[in-house]
């Protein structure tokens, strides 16, 4: 009870940290936009639009106020519930966004969730003979992997599985609504290609953390009392060397998110990220805030999660 209670209290403040981190990022962004070449008040107008009509817009969108004022007026709206209205679509942000949600958080899960089973696997693998021909194979090719980026492997997955062979469809998505098997594989080409990074650091890590945990005094006692090899490491080993990959896994979130921006248009997904470019394409300020709102949100939960998972594993954080 008293480490339940512990643990609330250090969620609430962990919770009251994150609120600056919420209005900062946005104030940020608000800037670096006002500070950017282009005015949204041209894209909306047409072409040839008068000088007359163009600060009718300006002062319509408010944009004849100062940032800070804009920005004021913003968080007055979060406050409320309020998201905005996109200046292009004249449609609510708040749906537009839970519109294309399901496809970037059923990519960024599929591929966190095959990154974590990959990694965990190579990491177990590499860490059961350290300096033999598998461990060395591992490494190699944990090491390749780290260097190839997302968008060129997804594009050599869709020439393999989806032009060459066909196996995969090459584009698109299909809500889980319409059948998990067309989800499935609409997510395996993108999904593996945006799992890529963080599986291998996953694999670098654990590989790494469970090596030494495998040569403690606990883990030899283990193995003194006849304990089998898969005991050893699946009950005792993997426990304890779990805390560096969980924190690897809290960092790739962020990457991960930012990454299936570039996945998304690639494979032609109807997601966040296609959303994100647009808005900054076309200056839609009150689309590109909520994106960044939701994924800051999204860190922010996550890291949380990875804070109260050293619980877990780590026994000594509960006293």
């Amino acid at each position: 009870m008293d480490w339940g209670l512990t643990m609330l209290r250090y969620v609430g403040r962990r919770l009251l940290a994150a609120i600056p981190l919420l209005l900062i990022v946005p104030l940020l962004i608000f800037l670096l936009i006002d500070l950017a070449p282009g005015d949204p008040a041209v894209i909306l107008a047409g072409e040839d639009p008068t000088p007359e009509r163009l600060e009718l817009l300006r002062a319509t969108l408010g944009l004849d106020q100062n940032v800070f004022v804009r920005y004021l007026d913003w968080v007055g709206g979060i406050l409320q519930g309020d998201l905005g209205v996109s200046l292009l679509s004249d449609q609510s942000v708040a749906e537009l966004l839970l519109r294309r949600m399901a496809t970037t958080l059923s990519l960024v899960g599929f591929a966190m969730v095959l990154a974590v089973v990959i990694g965990v696997v190579m990491g177990v693998l590499g860490s059961l003979r350290p300096g033999g021909v598998i461990d060395r194979a591992i490494n190699v090719i944990a090491s390749v992997a780290i260097a190839i980026p997302a968008f060129w492997f997804g594009l050599v997955l869709v020439s393999v599985f989806a032009v060459s062979n066909q196996i995969f469809p090459a584009f698109g998505y299909v809500p889980l609504a319409d059948g998990v098997v067309p989800w499935f594989q609409h997510l395996v080409l993108p999904g593996v290609a945006l799992a890529l990074l963080p599986a291998a650091e996953v694999t670098v890590q654990l590989r790494s953390a469970l090596g030494q945990v495998m040569g403690s005094d606990y883990i030899l006692n283990a193995k003194a009392r006849g304990l089998g090899l898969a005991s050893v490491v699946l009950k005792h080993g993997l426990k304890n060397a779990c805390i560096p990959v969980v924190t690897v896994l809290g960092f790739r979130v962020a990457e991960v998110l930012g990454g299936a921006v570039t996945i998304e248009i690639i494979y032609s997904m109807p997601g966040m990220g296609s959303l994100a470019v647009n808005s900054v394409q076309n200056h839609d300020v009150p689309v590109l805030l909520g994106f960044v709102l939701f994924t800051t949100c999204v860190v922010v939960i996550v890291n949380l999660l990875v804070d109260i998972s050293y619980g877990y594993f780590n026994p000594k954080v509960r006293t």
